[in-house]
């Protein structure tokens, strides 16, 4: 049951990096592989700040900062010195590496006696528990520490997405996703693509940071290493919320996107449970995703053309 707890609270925390990769990927047609970096400053940020003895809350929000200024530098290196969208999120990336390292004056950070959000969530949970360390839910003996964390985890995410969601309501969101869908008509109508552009870029990123400041303070520690290969990850969500849904309104996308970060988690879990050595994992993964995106072309040609005049009377 820890196990499948653990992969749950893994999978809510990296559905931030699926939504900051929906972001870039559906919403801005932008493919910034900035994300890898900005998950690893956001770890890096707000671990040395905790070990420097701020507090949880204090730690995240200057990780979301760091990661939004990331972004801000790939929009303007794209829209002002007119680089190549994915060159210039992998001139960021690869700089970022190395700011990783300085922010941590180290390749790693242990946080392992610090006060973290896990700790106060798990606290919190043994509070109203009145002290027990487990409870039954469904007939299952649960942890109270685990369970404490994962709702913890789960009402944090659900916030954001819907603050998010409302954003993308209001004026600024609705220009920032006509950008997405047609710069010209948007340029036509007297808006700034490229401010569009930057904002929606340090909007993902901060949210890549979070999703990084969060899981750093959850497993205990925060590794230079622990963004590679992450944007793989944040891209497997998005195709299989896709294909959960069904749809294309953007709430249902979104939903989508944290439900298929979820499912993606708990295959990995149960791969590992079955024998898989963790070093294939970054195989597997790219695996999950190649499958994701061949099936509908498989299944399609399976069906075989659709009929000439098929629904005309």
């Amino acid at each position: 049951m820890s196990l499948l707890l653990g992969a749950l609270t893994i999978g809510v925390l990296l559905s931030l990096l699926g939504i900051s990769v929906f972001i870039s990927f559906r919403v801005f047609n932008f493919p910034d592989l900035t994300c890898e970096g900005s998950f690893t400053l956001g770890a890096a940020v707000a671990a040395m700040l905790i070990i420097g003895g701020s507090s949880p809350l204090t730690a995240t929000l200057a990780a979301v900062l760091a990661g939004a200024l990331a972004g801000t530098v790939t929009g303007i290196t794209h829209t002002r010195f007119k680089i190549n969208d994915l060159l210039a999120g992998i001139l960021v990336m690869t700089a970022l590496y190395s700011i990783n390292l300085r922010v941590m004056s180290g390749s790693n950070l242990s946080l392992s006696n610090s006060h973290t959000f896990p700790n106060a969530a798990a606290q919190l949970g043994l509070t109203l528990a009145g002290g027990a360390e487990s409870v039954l839910v469904l007939g299952w003996k649960v942890p109270v520490h685990d369970l404490s964390i994962l709702l913890a985890s789960v009402l944090m995410v659900a916030l954001l997405v819907l603050v998010l969601l409302a954003f993308f309501g209001t004026h600024i969101g609705l220009a920032m996703r006509a950008t997405g869908d047609n710069s010209q008509m948007i340029r036509a109508l007297g808006v700034n693509d490229g401010s569009m552009k930057t904002l929606g870029l340090a909007l993902s990123n901060a949210v890549a940071a979070l999703s990084g400041a969060l899981l750093a303070q959850y497993q205990g520690f925060a590794d230079v290493q622990m963004g590679i290969g992450m944007i793989v990850t944040g891209l497997a969500s998005v195709i299989l919320g896709e294909a959960l849904t069904g749809s294309r309104r953007l709430s249902h996308l979104v939903i989508g996107t944290l439900l298929g970060s979820i499912l993606f988690r708990l295959l990995v879990a149960v791969a590992l449970r079955m024998g898989l050595e963790p070093n294939d994992l970054k195989l597997i993964t790219a695996a999950f995703v190649l499958i994701a995106l061949v099936s509908p072309t498989v299944i399609g040609k399976l069906r075989g053309p659709r009929p000439t005049g098929a629904g005309h009377a």
